[in-house]
């Protein structure tokens, strides 16, 4: 009710402003002013409203927890896997997100070949769940002598952080406990001791690990926190699929075409291949500008 009574509100007090401002040519240029201020109030509020419907969804309040790999292309999809994560740091940064690094793996001569975050705010998974898929890059190879037009894929994956709250059966029975030295930033401790910790859930197959604590017991309440979340992501995506069979409905997954193209040669472009969305300023959304993107895929109710 507060947010009619607020629209309504600035509606009446821009179209009192339009009536006056045709009453009395010397306020005229003040009034419109006012027009345009209030429109400007009334559209914000508008987005606001647009925004809390498309994110409705379960999990969409919730944390998220993210995965980016690398595809096959060695250095150069590496390379691109690391772009990815600095995107979406900035894009964190633009929403007053936090970001934090689970886990992550180097790559051989540059970049990563795959890294696992948090990002931690209001909204963040339903945000985010628009990103999830594959991300081709089509640029000059900086890794090429010949320089020569080069395309990396890297995939980007994600389920909300349940954290504690939802009930999932975990037998410890079930898991292997690996411990190892982790690699990377993290100070001579990190690389010193077996704090990393890996843990694979046998019936599934799923492995989790995380290494940016310095103890391996924080290491291991954290992977057992990733693991129970893509448990739960597991039982719900099996359970989607069953609903389906039996109301007869078909949905293709396809996991291998691209949902997204980053282009940076011979053109500087970025296209949505679900929503049609694109810019031309493909560096802009490197930097972390990815907000329309996401609006377009929550408005067609892209899945």
């Amino acid at each position: 009710m507060a947010f009619f009574a607020e629209t309504e509100k600035l509606a009446g007090e821009a179209e009192l402003s339009l009536e006056l401002a045709g009453e009395s040519a010397e306020a005229g240029a003040t009034l419109v002013e006012d027009v345009a201020a209030a429109m400007d109030a009334l559209r914000a509020k508008l987005d606001e409203a647009e925004l809390a419907r498309m994110l409705s969804g379960e999990h969409d309040r919730l944390d998220a927890i993210v995965s980016i790999n690398a595809g096959a292309g060695g250095t150069e999809s590496q390379d691109w896997a690391n772009m990815l994560l600095r995107m979406y740091s900035r894009w964190a940064e633009r929403h007053g997100y936090a970001l934090e690094i689970l886990d992550i793996q180097a790559g051989e001569e540059a970049g990563i070949k795959g890294v696992t975050f948090t990002v931690k705010g209001e909204w963040a998974y339903g945000r985010l769940r628009s990103e999830i898929g594959i991300h081709r890059l089509v640029r000059i190879s900086p890794f090429d002598a010949n320089k020569r037009r080069q395309t990396s894929f890297a995939a980007l994956s994600m389920i909300p952080d349940i954290g504690d709250d939802i009930e999932v059966d975990l037998d410890e029975k079930d898991l292997r406990i690996d411990t190892y030295r982790a690699g990377g930033a993290g100070g001579q401790h990190v690389n010193k001791t077996d704090s990393a910790v890996r843990l694979t859930h046998l019936p599934t197959g799923i492995v989790v690990q995380c290494q940016n604590e310095r103890s391996q017991h924080k290491n291991k309440a954290q992977a057992m926190k990733l693991l129970r979340a893509k448990l739960y992501e597991k039982a719900r995506l099996e359970h989607e699929a069953k609903v389906e069979e039996v109301a007869g409905e078909k949905k293709k997954i396809d996991f291998g075409s691209q949902i997204r193209s980053y282009t940076l040669h011979p053109s500087q472009r970025v296209k949505d291949h679900r929503t049609d969305y694109e810019v031309g300023n493909a560096q802009a959304v490197l930097d972390g500008d990815l907000d329309e993107f996401m609006r377009a895929f929550l408005l067609q109710g892209a899945k």
